[in-house]
């Protein structure tokens, strides 16, 4: 029941910061529109949601893929900062 509880609250936490980016990136219309990037993030918050309901009895595996899928998002969050520093768009 606990654990269920706690993978609500990281699912809620999880939810805010997708829409405090999506915020950002509205109120920064200098930035240019990164949409592969903005869509990698979307699928990669899904698959969050996704392992955080999953049932726990996978040999450490889905605990490894959820640390990976938030290495993956802190990454394209960090390369987003970077092209909007940069005048935003360029090859991705």
């Amino acid at each position: 029941m606990e654990d269920t509880q706690l993978n609500r609250r990281r699912l809620a936490l999880l939810a805010a910061g997708a829409a405090a980016l999506g915020v950002v990136g509205a109120a920064t219309s200098a930035e240019a529109y990164q949409g592969n990037m903005e869509r990698s993030l979307s699928s990669l918050f899904d698959a969050m949601a996704s392992l955080r309901e999953a049932s726990s009895n996978k040999g450490g595996h889905r605990v490894k893929a959820m640390a990976l899928i938030q290495q993956a998002i802190e990454e394209i969050q960090a390369g987003i900062e970077y092209a909007n520093e940069r005048g935003g768009g360029g090859a991705e």
